[in-house]
C-alpha cells in the first residue's frame, strides 16, 4: 500500500509526460488525476488506521560505500502518516482543479493550452515530497528536498515565454540552494560524527553529541548545536523565512495551481517537516532552537506587515503563507513540536482553498490579479464566495478561547483557529525571553492577518465595481472541477481543528505521535499551554476583532482612510509596498557584486590572463619557432651536407672528451 501511494503520482507523470501521444492528452491527463486520487485515499487510510508504531518498509538496496550503507525505504510513523495525507490530498485536489484551470489558459496558443507537461510536473512535484516525507535516512530525504526544488522551478518556469517566470524560477532555485548548502554541511557533519545517515542512528546519538565539542572554521562548538544550526539553514530556504525568503512572492509567476501546491502544503512545509522529524537533536540544542523561535516569531510580523499593503491577490495569500510558516516554526522553537504539526496540516486545507478561489476569482476575471480592479464579485461567484469567506474565517482564527468554553471535550472553532491560538499560547507558556518576544509578535501578525485577509475580501467581493466593465459583465462561476476542490477544502478548513485537536495537541497528543516526535523529561510546554490566563488565551481573539473591524472601516464604511493614510505616512507605505527593500538590497550587495567579480574575472582572469597567455604563446612564441624551422629547411643539398659535418664533428668531439674523462 505505501509503496503505492509513493510511487502512484510518479506513474501518472510518465503517463502524462511520455505516455499523451499513444493514450491522447486528456486520457492521459485523467489517468495522472486517478492515480493522484488513488495515493490520496489509500493515505486516509493509512492516517486514520495507524496505530502508532514506527514501520521500516524497504523497496531496494541503494548505496554500499565503505560504512556508508543507505537503502531506499519508507519510515512509516505519525508524522510520515500526516505527511502522507497532506501532501496527496491538496495535490489530487489540485490535479481535478488544473484540468479547468489549464484548459482554457490564454498563455499558450491554441491547441496546446491543454498540455500534458503541466501534470508530468505536477506528478513528479508530488513525488519527490513523497519521497521526502517517507525517508528512511538523511540522504533519501535530500533526495526528495532537491527533487521538489527541481519540480518547483519547472512549475514556477512553466510560463516560459514570459521573462518574468524564467527569472522568478531561477531566483526560486537560487535561494534555495543557499539553504540547501546548509543542510548538506549538516549531513556531512553528522556523518563524519555519527558515521551513518539513518535516523535510527542519528538520533541514539542525541544525547552523545550534546556532550561532544566540535572544532568547526576558528571556534570549538557544541555538536548537536552546530549540526541543528546547519539543518535548520536548509529549512529557512525551503519554508522561505526571513532572509531566505524572497523567492516566495515571485514564485507567484507560476500558473495558480502551482501557488495553490507549492505553497499550502507541499514544498514550504517541508522545513517545518524537517525540524519536527529531527526533534531528538533539536531538543538537546537549546541555542539553535531559540534561533528558530526568533527567526520564526519574526517571519510572522513581516510577512504580515508586507501582506496589509499588497494589491496583487496572489501576493497576499503568497505573505500569508510566509507569516503561517512562522507561526509553525515558533511553536517548534518552543519545543512543541505537536502544534507546529497541527497547524501545518489545518493550514494545508484553508491556505489550498484560498490559493485555489483566487484562482477562480483570476479566472472569472479574465486572468486579472489586481484587487483594485475587481469588487462586487460575490453574486457572480457565490461558490468561491463562500469558500473564500470560509477560508479567511479559517486563516484569521474565528472561533471560541480554548480557556472560555467547551463542547464536552471539543473547543469550537475553525481549523486555523485552532491550530494557531495552540501555538500562541505555546509561545507564552514557554517562559522564556524568547517565548515572550514570540508571544508578542505572534499576536500582532494575528491582527495583522485579521486586516489584510479581510481587505482582500471586501476588495475583491464588495463595494463598487472597478477596472475593466467588459470583464464584470461577463465574470461567471467556475466549473464543477474547479469548484468541488473548493468545497472539499472548505469541509476541512471547518472541521478538521475540531475533529484532530485533542489528538495534535490535547490529552491525547502523545499517544497520537508515540515515538515519531522527541520532547525532552524536562519540556511540559504543552501542558502549561493548556493552563495559561485567561486573558492571554483570548488575546489572538481579540486581535482578530481589532484587525477585522479596522478592515469594514477602511474599505467598507470609510474606503476613503487607505489612500490617506498611505499619504500621511507615506514612508512607512513605501517601505511595506517595497517589501522592506529586500530584494534592492540583496541585488545592491551580492548581485551587482557577483556581477562586477564575473565581469572582472571575464576581462583580466579570462581575457588578459588565460586568453593572454595562450594567445601570446600562438601568436608570438609558435609562429617564431616555426619560422626557425622553416629556415632551417631551405631544400639545398650544401646546406644538408654542412649540417651532417657540423653533427659529426660535434659527436666525435663529445665522445673524446667523455673519454679523456675516463
Amino acid at each position: 500500500m505505501e509503496t503505492v501511494i509513493l510511487f502512484g503520482p510518479l506513474l501518472g507523470a510518465l503517463i502524462a509526460g511520455f505516455g499523451h501521444r499513444l493514450l491522447g492528452e486528456r486520457l492521459a491527463i485523467t489517468l495522472a488525476t486517478l492515480l493522484l486520487f488513488l495515493s490520496a485515499a489509500l493515505s486516509w487510510w493509512v492516517f486514520l488506521t495507524f496505530d502508532g508504531q514506527t514501520q521500516h518498509i524497504p523497496i531496494m538496496r541503494w548505496i554500499e560505500s565503505g560504512s556508508l550503507s543507505v537503502d531506499w525505504s519508507i519510515r512509516l510513523d505519525r508524522l510520515t502518516a500526516i505527511m502522507l495525507v497532506v501532501v496527496t490530498t491538496v495535490s489530487s485536489l489540485v490535479h481535478l482543479y488544473s484540468v479547468g484551470y489549464m484548459k482554457d489558459d490564454p498563455q499558450f496558443p491554441k491547441g496546446e493550452s491543454y498540455t500534458p507537461r503541466f501534470f508530468a510536473y505536477l506528478g513528479f512535484f508530488t513525488f519527490a515530497m513523497l519521497a521526502l516525507v517517507t525517508s528512511d535516512n538523511l540522504l533519501q530525504m535530500y533526495f526528495g528536498w532537491e527533487g521538489v526544488g527541481v519540480a518547483s522551478y519547472l512549475l514556477i518556469g512553466f510560463y516560459y515565454r514570459k521573462p518574468s517566470a524564467n527569472a522568478a524560477a531561477i531566483k526560486a532555485f537560487v535561494v534555495n540552494r543557499v539553504g540547501d548548502f546548509g543542510f548538506a554541511i549538516g549531513i556531512f557533519a553528522l556523518f563524519y560524527l555519527v558515521d551513518g545517515i539513518n535516523f535510527s542512528d542519528v538520533f541514539a546519538a542525541g544525547p552523545k553529541l550534546a556532550e561532544t565539542q566540535f572544532h568547526f572554521l576558528w571556534m570549538d562548538v557544541n555538536a548537536v548545536e552546530m549540526v541543528t544550526f546547519f539543518l535548520f539553514i536548509g529549512a529557512m530556504g525551503k519554508s522561505a523565512q526571513l532572509f531566505l525568503h524572497t523567492w516566495l512572492p515571485d514564485a507567484m509567476e507560476g500558473p495558480t495551481p502551482v501557488s495553490a501546491l507549492i505553497h499550502a502544503a507541499t514544498m514550504v512545509t517541508a522545513g517545518v517537516f524537517l525540524v519536527s522529524r529531527m526533534s531528538p537533536l533539536f531538543e538537546f540544542a537549546p541555542g539553535t532552537l531559540a534561533f528558530v523561535t526568533v527567526i520564526g516569531a519574526t517571519t510572522a510580523f513581516i510577512a504580515a506587515s508586507i501582506g496589509l499593503v499588497q494589491n496583487d491577490i496572489k501576493r497576499v495569500i503568497a505573505y500569508s503563507t510566509m507569516s503561517q510558516l512562522g507561526y509553525m516554526f515558533a511553536a517548534a522553537g518552543v519545543g512543541v513540536y505537536q502544534a507546529a504539526m497541527f497547524h501545518l496540516f489545518t493550514h494545508a486545507f484553508f491556505k489550498a482553498m484560498l490559493f485555489l478561489g483566487a484562482g477562480s476569482v483570476i479566472t472569472a476575471m479574465h486572468h486579472e490579479q489586481d484587487m483594485r480592479a475587481y469588487g462586487n464579485l460575490r453574486k457572480k461567484i457565490p461558490i468561491t464566495f463562500w469558500a473564500m469567506i470560509i477560508g479567511t474565517l479559517a486563516i484569521t482564527g474565528v472561533g471560541i478561547p480554548t480557556s472560555l468554553m467547551k463542547f464536552g471535550d471539543i473547543p469550537i472553532g475553525f481549523a486555523g483557529f485552532l491550530s494557531k491560538d495552540s501555538i500562541i499560547e505555546s509561545t507564552y507558556a514557554a517562559g522564556t525571553g524568547v517565548g515572550q518576544y514570540a508571544w508578542v509578535m505572534l499576536v500582532l501578525a494575528a491582527a495583522m492577518t485579521a486586516f489584510y485577509s479581510w481587505r482582500l475580501i471586501f476588495m475583491t467581493f464588495y463595494g463598487p465595481e472597478k477596472g475593466d466593465k467588459h470583464a464584470h459583465e461577463h465574470a461567471h462561476e467556475s466549473g464543477w472541477v474547479m469548484t468541488v476542490p473548493l468545497i472539499v477544502l472548505a469541509i476541512g478548513a471547518t472541521l478538521a481543528g475540531m475533529l484532530w485537536y485533542g489528538d495534535f495537541v490535547g490529552a491525547g497528543s502523545q499517544a497520537f505521535f508515540g515515538n515519531s516526535v522527541f520532547t525532552g523529561a524536562e519540556n511540559e510546554v504543552l501542558h502549561r499551554a493548556h493552563h495559561v490566563p485567561e486573558l492571554i488565551a483570548s488575546a489572538p481573539f481579540f486581535a482578530m476583532l481589532v484587525g477585522f473591524v479596522l478592515a469594514w472601516i477602511f474599505y467598507i464604511r470609510a474606503p476613503k482612510i487607505p489612500a490617506a493614510l498611505a499619504g500621511q505616512f507615506n514612508v512607512l507605505y513605501r517601505l511595506l509596498l517595497n517589501k522592506y527593500y529586500f530584494d534592492e538590497i540583496y541585488d545592491f550587495v551580492f548581485t551587482q557584486n557577483a556581477k562586477r567579480l564575473g565581469h572582472f574575472l571575464w576581462k583580466r582572469g579570462d581575457g588578459s590572463v588565460i586568453d593572454g597567455t595562450i594567445n601570446g604563446v600562438a601568436l608570438g612564441l609558435v609562429p617564431r619557432v616555426t619560422r626557425l624551422a622553416h629556415r632551417l629547411q631551405s631544400g639545398y643539398v650544401y646546406h644538408y651536407a654542412l649540417a651532417t659535418v657540423l653533427g659529426l664533428v660535434g659527436l666525435l668531439t663529445w665522445m673524446s672528451i667523455s673519454a679523456g674523462a675516463n
